[in-house]
């Protein structure tokens, strides 16, 4: 369902609007939630939300005319590729099998839309997290971020799965 202001563009679509607590501070926190329409893949619903308090954000993306579950892959063979859009809904599974990557649902998993590179930089976020926390063993540490490193300079072919039961998720090839 596409919307138009004044100028002829088009853009989402304010659908509601609420005040929930907080679950991290319990403050009172807006959430909102649009309605967009994604050219050559249809309707989203886009949910966002942030504690002015403690600054805990919300998101949220789902795909509205999906059916049934979708599975979705893309071969990433080159620079060029890095910038596919990626549409992750809170029920997807993402693996990037061949850097032994994995992102699962969980009861605090959110959705979003990124490129292929942008899904590489969160996963690098989390794997610097873990390194800097002792977690992982340092050499371990280093061979994973040279292979996502080598992703992301577009050297290294892989493919990005995704798995979504609830069918909210989308690789977008333009």
């Amino acid at each position: 369902m596409k919307t138009e202001d004044a100028s002829g563009d088009s853009g989402p679509r304010l659908v509601g609007e609420e005040e929930v607590a907080c679950p991290a501070c319990h403050s009172k926190m807006k959430v909102t939630h649009y309605i967009y329409e994604v050219p050559n893949v249809g309707r989203v619903l886009i949910t966002s939300g942030r504690c002015g308090s403690c600054g805990y954000r919300v998101s949220d993306v789902m795909l509205l005319d999906g059916k049934g579950r979708r599975h979705a892959e893309y071969t990433v063979q080159g620079p060029e590729d890095l910038d596919r859009i990626v549409v992750k809904s809170s029920s997807a599974t993402v693996t990037i099998p061949e850097l032994g990557l994995e992102m699962k649902p969980g009861p605090a998993a959110q959705g979003f839309i990124t490129t292929i590179e942008g899904l590489l930089r969160r996963f690098m976020d989390v794997l610097d997290f873990l390194c800097r926390s002792g977690d992982v063993d340092e050499e371990k540490c280093r061979e994973r971020r040279r292979a996502l490193e080598e992703a992301l300079a577009g050297r290294k072919k892989f493919r990005v799965v995704l798995d979504d039961p609830l069918s909210g998720s989308a690789i977008i090839e333009w």
